[in-house]
């Protein structure tokens, strides 16, 4: 009997370990050698470095609002890019994605989303403390913690972990990692989704629709999902989302499996 259970156990070990090496397998979307030179280099006049705003580790800056692109996933950071370029996104923050992307081609594009997902720097997240004096408005964790794992149902926010995964390390390609993502971007981002819904609703817009975006305002999203959520959130449900966020762990005690993208 003891034998028949410790086949099992290896069995489920072997198959629990594997499950990584598939899904990055399947993040192999490009030359991720072609991709860490336009990351670190750039590429000519028109596409600077990267790493000039996202860090060489690929943590980002919460001083320029610039998001952390370690750990995320290859096929989140290629829709980006592509939307980037098709002015689908409006970069209002530094004011120079748009122009950057527009400078990659499709391939470049590839290839950068797949050195990307190469960065594995930890999960550090934003100094909320630094943060404070400086004196950004930063909300409170505990209570973000709790629309994180359990929603708002009242006010007709879903958990953001029954999209992301848990502590919003991502649970699949489609929807991007957010947990130790930067406390500025985060808020930004939230706010812009909320500003896309309050203009255009959930709908998908057309190309002539496209156009009316203005500054902070979000409508990329799958489906239309993020801002519909986002549309029930108020500020400081924002901050406080924000703040959890970017201090959530990937793993815990009871919970120690690794992301797998």
């Amino acid at each position: 009997m003891k034998r028949i259970i410790s086949v099992i156990s290896l069995l489920t070990a072997a198959t629990w370990l594997a499950a990584p090496i598939a899904a990055s397998a399947e993040e192999d979307i490009g030359n991720a050698e072609h991709g860490r030179v336009i990351y670190q280099l750039g590429k000519g006049d028109a596409v600077p470095a990267c790493e000039g705003c996202h860090a060489p580790d690929g943590l980002g800056d919460d001083g320029i609002g610039s998001p952390r692109l370690a750990y995320q996933t290859s096929s989140y950071v290629l829709k980006q890019l592509v939307d980037f370029s098709k002015d689908l996104r409006t970069d209002d923050t530094m004011y120079q994605m748009n122009d950057i992307a527009k400078g990659l081609t499709e391939q470049d594009m590839k290839d950068v989303a797949a050195y990307v997902h190469t960065l594995k720097t930890p999960y550090i997240g934003s100094n909320l403390d630094q943060l404070r004096r400086d004196g950004a408005e930063v909300g409170d964790p505990h209570k973000g913690k709790m629309i994180a794992e359990y929603g708002a149902l009242a006010q007709g926010v879903a958990a953001c972990q029954s999209c992301h995964g848990f502590h919003g390390r991502s649970a699949g390609r489609m929807y991007p990692a957010i947990g130790g993502q930067n406390y500025v971007y985060l808020q930004h981002e939230l706010t812009s989704f909320r500003n896309g819904y309050q203009k255009f609703g959930a709908a998908t817009l057309s190309k002539d629709q496209m156009g009316e975006k203005e500054d902070n305002m979000r409508v990329n999203d799958y489906m239309g999902q993020m801002r519909a959520i986002a549309a029930n959130l108020s500020d400081e449900d924002i901050a406080n989302l924000a703040a959890f966020l970017t201090l959530a762990k990937p793993t815990t005690a009871g919970n120690p499996r690794a992301p797998s993208h």
